[in-house]
């Protein structure tokens, strides 16, 4: 029989093999690549030695087509436990050097097992992707087991944060694993698609390169489908440590509060960030970052329809989501794209008890027959059905223009907002002057003497009347008209007044949201 001392030290030699993953030859081909290997993608994640790896004995159990007496370490996915800031995580990542980090049944097992033990605990889930697919010499053992996978990412969602990193490969039924989490961060290493190239040609004829069909570009711009692209790993990581920073553990607690500032100055700079030119386009994000906390904001799908803005920020150290449209781009006109980023966003930040903060200048819902044909009416719909629905704090600032059925969709009065500011500059109205007055106003303006004299006094009638804050003031749709110096000012007291906010909805299992 084998002493205490001879086992421990067969423990110790089998945790050290099976540690070494793939063995150095392919750890060096990983770094070869620009990529760590799982375990260093934890161990640059979490906090020092505080990693504690779970089922790391794991093995198939499959026969067929030569996989009986295969060694797969670990089963190609590293699992456990960790902390991040003191706070805790679990967290699985596929090993690549391992049998090109395929999943196979245990291999999903393993991530299903990290799911359902940060669902008990109520702890954050993070993934780091990095795998060839499904093990296809498992056959329906693995597509099965990808389903469970994908079955408990909808359980753990709006309940605790589940954040993909892509590091690497991620194809086929694989993508829609971090499709149904909350935030994908893809690196410049990492490639995600449905079909690869060589089928796309044989299909469709189409010749088009891995990059430009599952780069980061490609999901950033164009598809929407990642959050945040990273330069590297290590970029990677710290993206997710940063993001993490703004969220609770779960739905049942508040953000963590950072420290901050007492004494809240105005900023007269403010006061003149507006061009004169009611016409001229500005940067909606130099507004944002002098009304928050030290200029720190984590903006999320920063290059995907950037004409609306969302992202993380804090004010008076608590953290709050931001909207604001963008009149750099499309002159911050609300548009398909637009209207599935924001209304994304609100419901996120909704599920997690985050304070909303909208800053609005929109001149309208996007015209064309292309947004018609593509179905604006129901993606414009996603945002007032998520603006509506939020329950947590929901704070609005107009800029400058507000007007018609997109001044609704950015968080009016109306749809449940709980504190509106306006600056002197706001027009809040049905439409701009200039439409507003050819209409109403179009037999005098048809009869008179010089009708672009009298249409230019219309215009200007028009605007007094109805394109200020005041109107909308008197009729209670703004709470208060105030400086622009002041607008810090204003949210820090609107947030502390109503962070303890409580509202329910009527009983039922789920709103149905458009399409």
């Amino acid at each position: 029989m084998m002493t205490m001392k001879e086992r421990i030290q067969e423990l110790r030699a089998k945790q050290a093999e099976l540690h070494q993953g793939g063995g150095p030859k392919r750890i060096e081909k990983q770094h070869e690549a620009g990529k760590l290997t799982a375990r260093e993608r934890i161990d640059e994640l979490v906090d020092v030695d505080s990693f504690h790896e779970l089922l790391l004995f794991a093995e198939h159990r499959a026969t067929l087509f030569g996989m009986d007496g295969r060694h797969f370490p670990a089963e190609a996915v590293v699992t456990g436990t960790a902390t991040i800031d003191g706070r805790p995580i679990h967290v699985a990542s596929h090993d690549f050097t391992v049998a090109g980090g395929s999943a196979g049944e245990v291999h999903c097992d393993k991530i299903v097992e990290m799911m359902k033990s940060a669902l008990r605990t109520g702890t954050p889930f993070v993934l780091f992707n990095d795998s060839a697919g499904a093990r296809v010499q498992e056959g329906i053992d693995s597509l099965a087991a990808y389903g469970r996978i994908f079955y408990h990412n909808t359980l753990l969602s709006g309940v605790i944060p589940q954040i993909s990193l892509i590091c690497g490969p991620c194809a086929g039924g694989a993508v829609y694993s971090p499709a149904l989490t909350d935030f994908i961060i893809q690196t410049r290493q990492a490639r995600m698609f449905i079909t690869g190239p060589d089928v796309i040609k044989q299909v469709t004829g189409e010749d088009i390169s891995m990059e430009r069909l599952g780069g980061p570009d490609a999901h950033m711009r164009h598809s929407g489908v990642c959050h945040f692209v990273a330069d590297d790993d290590y970029d990677a990581v710290q993206i997710c440590k940063r993001l993490l920073s703004f969220l609770p553990a779960n739905n049942l607690e508040g953000p963590p509060r950072a420290p901050f500032e007492e004494t809240i100055d105005l900023d007269e700079a403010l006061n003149t960030i507006l061009p004169e030119d009611l016409k001229k386009p500005y940067d909606m994000k130099d507004i944002i970052l002098r009304v928050i906390d030290n200029a720190d904001f984590l903006e999320v799908h920063r290059e995907f329809a950037q004409n609306i803005i969302v992202g993380f920020a804090r004010i008076m150290g608590r953290s709050v989501g931001i909207i604001g449209n963008q009149p750099k781009f499309m002159a911050g006109c609300v548009d398909i794209n637009c209207s599935d980023k924001a209304a994304r966003f609100i419901r996120f930040c909704n599920a997690f008890n985050i304070p909303l903060v909208t800053f609005v200048d929109v001149p309208g819902f996007l015209p064309g027959v292309q947004q018609e044909y593509g179905g604006i009416i129901r993606h414009g719909a996603k945002m007032l059905f998520a603006y509506s629905q939020c329950t947590v704090p929901k704070l609005t600032v107009i800029v400058r223009k507000a007007y018609g059925g997109a001044y609704l969709a950015m968080c009016a009065k109306d749809l449940g907002a709980d504190r509106v500011a306006a600056w002197p500059s706001a027009e809040v109205a049905v439409m701009g002057a200039e439409g507003a007055a050819s209409i109403v106003f179009r037999r005098e303006i048809d009869e008179a003497e010089d009708p672009e004299a009298k249409r230019r006094e219309l215009i200007e009638h028009y605007r007094t009347t109805f394109a200020t804050p005041y109107m909308a003031a008197a009729r209670r749709l703004v709470d208060d008209v105030i400086e622009p110096a002041a607008t810090r000012l204003f949210l820090a007291q609107a947030l502390e007044a109503t962070h303890a906010k409580r509202e329910t909805r009527p009983s039922k299992k789920h709103g149905n949201i458009p399409l």
